[in-house]
């Protein structure tokens, strides 16, 4: 029965590390000051506030990873650009939108520079 219970647990542990930690495939990463970028249909900025408030992205809709899960539907288009602050952020709004039906078109992040 212990085994049983430390498999479950771990298999638990090694999904959320999953979920956080390694990296989506196939998405490609956008400079945050090149045009790439405005031609997108919709820019997603999943940065919580305070971030997203003191560095203003011209033309996105802001909605932190935090609330995706409750105001996913309010998103107005399928194709979506992602801004995050950090690789944790944007692997878990990404996986998300993926799984809701959402195509991701690219991402980019305002804490680094497109070097993945």
């Amino acid at each position: 029965m212990i085994i049983i219970i430390i498999a479950f647990l771990t298999s638990i542990a090694l999904y959320l590390i999953y979920l956080r930690y390694v990296p989506i495939k196939g998405i490609p990463c956008v400079d945050i000051k090149s045009n790439q970028m405005e031609q997108s249909n919709l820019k997603l900025d999943i940065r919580d506030y305070n971030s997203s408030a003191k560095q203003e992205i011209q033309g996105s809709v802001v909605m932190p990873v935090a609330y995706l899960k409750r105001y996913y539907r309010d998103i107005p288009v399928n194709e979506v650009h992602v801004i995050a602050s950090d690789r944790i952020e944007k692997n878990l709004g990404i996986r998300f939108l993926r799984n809701k039906g959402f195509k991701v078109i690219g991402y980019s992040l305002t804490n680094c520079n497109c070097s993945d």
